[in-house]
């Protein structure tokens, strides 16, 4: 068996090697980690293995065929990656089938009509991706409303059982007759207009040009630029030892350069541009960047938009380094990372959530639009030699009422898995209320230290309800254990140890249902990220007043 999972410091493509191993028959799962580029045919030699878990990365490419080769695969989850094409034809091979989840991608295309005749096969989610067409009614998906089978978030399928109250396909192959129709009377009746929509589209094709221009000009006034050369000898050529670590749409270096006269200690996010959304997102972040200007938001300091020696395309953003990391690190310590073990004291944490909440209040309150984050998460959230708290990664913000390109990639990216608003898996619009309630799951895991993906938690459950079903009376069962420990290691320095026990579990309580309050399912329920801000200055001066009656040094 091979368990590498829940390892963020495990960082691109999967090594061919691992499925060399053919002797490898319980289990391997690498899940909830960082990594990259396609599922390797070399898939297929893992004959003998019963369970395969990739979910959770940043894997892309298409299903290989081989998979069909692992006869005695029990179990398969490749959920929350960016997986493309069609479902493999070769899964009718895996007789041993029980479980298959394919959830959370890009596939397209139709779902073969093989999986209803799979007769072992006991569950299988295909929801949000990008399928397609008639939705099969036997085997499997006889129950395909209940939870054994579930295709929700594919808007193109019709039919199927009852229960599922798709469209007909018969009216959808009825509009499109119609659409074609229309379409057919439509291009005859412009025959004769064709010279002024040959000239209204070259004036059109130059404006967009203009336009484009006019955005790359903008960028380029906006900040210095630098060459593909100098951040080549500022990372020491994109060395490994330098990789801080890797996002969706790029990895992130740290470095040195000399910028108007100083030498300074830089990290580049250098743009994965084979990666649909990449060029687009680098175009988001330099736009929302150039607008802003708050102590809490990182700072871009330059920008290189040129081409690496091999001719191809190279972008990157460079940002001033923050030395103590990201937030995420901080809460969940990784030996393999740090060897010292590293935790935030209560009153840093309580700073920390209060200095995003007015990341986010400035944000939600810019003039003359909105910007809408998108991605907020503790990764995200980098902090300074001070411990001051900056929020990063506007690679999926956007302006509110900003055209949004809904047929690019990059649109339909609504957040993490996790921290994302429960409205944008049914589709829905971007907003302020999604940030919020990103915020709201980012103060529970601060002050819980469980990650709002922990497999205890379950689809039924999640860490909303977890806290909710605490609080109040129970809330030290859900309360980081270090911060707990905090006291305890005080109780001999002081005298009243007891009273500053419950100091400390009512500060906590009043900031887990703060983020109760910002999390909430309905976006009309949570409250607004100002009125947040607010309870948590009044929870941080209350507990600095109750510390100094203490007679306790504010820490």
């Amino acid at each position: 068996m091979l368990h590498l999972g829940i390892n963020k410091s495990l960082v691109g493509p999967i090594p061919r090697n691992l499925f060399l191993i053919n002797t490898l028959s319980v289990h391997m799962r690498i899940q909830n980690n960082q990594l990259t580029g396609d599922l390797p045919t070399e898939l297929g030699n893992l004959k003998n293995i019963g369970e395969l878990d990739f979910s959770g990365n940043l894997i892309s490419g298409e299903i290989p065929i081989s998979l069909g080769e692992c006869q005695t695969l029990q179990f398969l989850n490749v959920s929350r990656n960016n997986l493309q094409g069609t479902i493999p034809s070769s899964i009718i091979q895996m007789k041993a089938l029980l479980m298959l989840d394919l959830s959370h991608n890009n596939l397209s295309g139709s779902i073969p009509g093989f999986l209803g005749s799979m007769e072992g096969l006991a569950s299988l989610n295909l929801s949000f991706n990008n399928l397609e067409g008639e939705v099969p009614t036997n085997g499997i998906f006889k129950n395909a409303a209940s939870a054994s089978a579930s295709i929700k978030g594919n808007n193109g399928l019709c039919d199927g059982i009852p229960q599922l109250k798709l469209p007909h396909c018969s009216n959808l192959t009825t509009t499109k007759s119609t659409q074609k129709l229309v379409i057919i009377f439509s291009i005859c009746g412009t025959v004769v207009f064709i010279a002024s929509v040959f000239a209204l589209s070259t004036f059109y094709s130059k404006s967009r040009k203009m336009k484009s221009n006019k955005q790359t000009s903008s960028i380029n006034e906006q900040y210095l630029k630098v060459s593909y050369a100098e951040l080549v000898s500022a990372t020491t050529g994109f060395a490994s030892e330098n990789l801080l670590g890797a996002g969706s749409f790029g990895s992130v270096y740290k470095g040195t350069m000399r910028i108007d006269d100083q030498q300074l200690v830089i990290a580049v996010k250098v743009l994965n541009l084979t990666q649909r959304g990449a060029s687009r997102s680098f175009v988001a972040e330099c736009e929302t960047l150039k607008s802003v200007r708050h102590r809490n938001l990182m700072k871009i300091l330059t920008v290189c938009s040129s081409i690496d020696f091999q001719s191809r395309d190279f972008k990157a953003l460079v940002y001033e380094y923050l030395p103590n990391g990201n937030l995420d690190r901080w809460l969940h310590h990784n030996p393999m990372e740090d060897a010292e073990k590293r935790t935030l004291h209560l009153r840093v944490r309580l700073q920390i959530a209060i200095d995003v909440a007015s990341s986010l209040e400035y944000l939600h309150q810019h003039k003359p639009m909105p910007v809408i984050h998108c991605d907020l998460k503790p990764s995200n959230v980098l902090l300074d030699c001070e411990m001051v708290a900056h929020v990063g990664d506007f690679g999926l913000a956007r302006f509110v009422h900003q055209d949004s390109e809904k047929s690019t990639s990059w649109a339909s990216m609504r957040g993490t898995i996790g921290y994302a608003a429960p409205e944008y898996g049914l589709g829905n619009e971007v907003s302020i209320h999604g940030d919020v309630y990103s915020y709201g799951i980012l103060l529970l895991e601060m002050f819980t230290g469980r990650r709002p993906t922990d497999s205890e938690f379950g689809e039924s459950l999640g860490i909303h309800k977890y806290v909710q079903m605490a609080l109040p009376d129970r809330a030290t069962e859900v309360i980081d254990r270090h911060l707990l420990a905090e006291t305890e290691d005080e109780e001999e320095s002081i005298s009243n140890s007891e009273s500053m026990v419950d100091l400390r579990i009512a500060c906590i309580t009043s900031v887990l249902c703060t983020g109760i309050s910002c999390s909430q399912e309905t976006p009309t329920d949570r409250i607004q990220i100002g009125g947040a801000l607010k309870e948590l200055l009044a929870i941080r001066d209350r507990f600095d007043k109750e510390l100094c009656v203490e007679g306790e040094p504010v820490n």
